[in-house]
């Protein structure tokens, strides 16, 4: 599939001409010199066509307009990616109205029932325009949500995974690791991991209330290990000065059973509400998606007509296509669209140094024929 498609429109002028007779033309041209190209009717309405300056200040806000539109639809797609793959869901093929994009495209029809074609242009582009805001909005909400919980859940594991200097510790730690009584009291001491020798042959020094041998490694990360340290409860806070003077951290830690199970359940409810709302907003992602991309080919049909009308005239004479040119093959077929648009538009359309004017509407490309690109992704 091609994610890259021209949307074009060339004027039907020469005498007798009909838009089935330069489609036919431009087939023939195509085939003959440009085989490879994907080559595709774009079917635009008799649309209301308003007053000249109606055209003229609608041409502007459709260019800008576009890059909303547009924006909206890449954002939602790049959702659709990052969901599927937090699911480790291999992507699929985006669907409108059931069928793929590039199908949606190349076979366009025009849907009267949501834009009536007597509808002011202006009032068409002006409900697409809140459709498409009003998705965007929800989604912002609805991501929003979703990657609250992410966040959450991320803290969580940070906590979990980091170095033992900050670290949720009681993952680490048995109950028969920790000693608690009316004396005695189990600490626990993170030491830099080349200091180990240091800390065995010294922690029993730092009091003359520390429980002889009773200091074990629990866990040991890259930086640091973890080890305990039984002593008489009313020598802890001198221990800890002691401890932190020879650069022994001691962490402050009670073992809660129920605490720790409140943890687990926290984590495992978290990670449930996650695949459940990621779940939910991948189904509206895909939605959303259709719906927007729908618009986005209708707002497209509106600006080929009021671009077509400022350029050739009126009443309304041209041919409007859909073609998905190679790299290579893009100069070529520039060259069939500018021979068939005949002699008075290409020359207007070349300065001296061969260099294009800027076209309608500011962002149209600069060709003597209306002229824009659709980027899927």
């Amino acid at each position: 599939m091609a994610t890259r498609y021209w949307i074009v429109s060339l004027p039907v002028q020469s005498p007798g001409a009909t838009a089935s007779s330069l489609w036919s033309r431009l087939q023939d041209s195509i085939s003959r010199h440009s085989f490879d190209t994907p080559l595709y009717r774009f079917n635009v309405p008799d649309l209301r066509v308003g007053t000249l300056d109606s055209l003229l200040a609608l041409s502007d806000d459709l260019v800008k307009s576009n890059v909303f539109v547009e924006g909206v639809s890449h954002k939602i797609r790049r959702q659709i990616e990052d969901l599927e793959r937090a699911g480790g869901v291999e992507s699929g093929t985006l669907t409108v109205d059931g069928v793929p994009v590039d199908t949606y495209l190349t076979r366009f029809v025009w849907d009267e029932g949501k834009y009536p074609t007597m509808s002011p242009l202006k009032e068409i582009v002006g409900s697409i325009q809140s459709q498409v805001a009003k998705i965007e909005d929800d989604m912002k909400v609805r991501a929003a949500e979703y990657n609250n919980v992410r966040s959450q859940l991320s803290a969580i594991n940070r906590k979990q995974s980091g170095s033992l200097a900050v670290r949720d510790l009681s993952n680490l730690v048995k109950p028969e690791d920790m000693i608690t009584s009316e004396h005695l009291v189990t600490l626990l001491a993170i030491v830099p991991k080349y200091s180990q020798k240091d800390w065995l042959s010294s922690y029993e020094t730092l009091d003359t209330f520390v429980v002889p041998r009773s200091s074990k490694k629990l866990y040991e990360d890259n930086e640091y290990a973890l080890y305990t340290v039984t002593l008489f409860a009313k020598v802890v806070d001198n221990f800890k000065v002691r401890a932190r003077e020879k650069g022994f951290q001691v962490r402050d830690f009670e073992y809660s059973p129920e605490a720790q199970e409140s943890r687990k359940q926290e984590m495992e409810k978290l990670l449930q509400d996650q695949e459940a709302m990621r779940t939910t907003l991948l189904q509206w992602c895909y939605a959303s998606y259709s719906e927007v991309f729908s618009s986005w080919m209708h707002f497209c049909a509106v600006r080929v007509f009021v671009e077509s009308i400022l350029r050739y005239g009126l009443p309304p004479s041209f041919l409007s296509a859909v073609l998905a040119p190679s790299t290579k093959s893009e100069k070529k077929v520039r060259s069939i669209l500018e021979e068939l648009c005949g002699n008075a538009h290409s020359l207007y359309w070349k300065s001296e140094d061969d260099v294009g004017i800027a076209g309608l509407g500011g962002e149209t490309e600069a060709h003597p024929y209306v002229s824009f690109t659709i980027n899927f992704v």
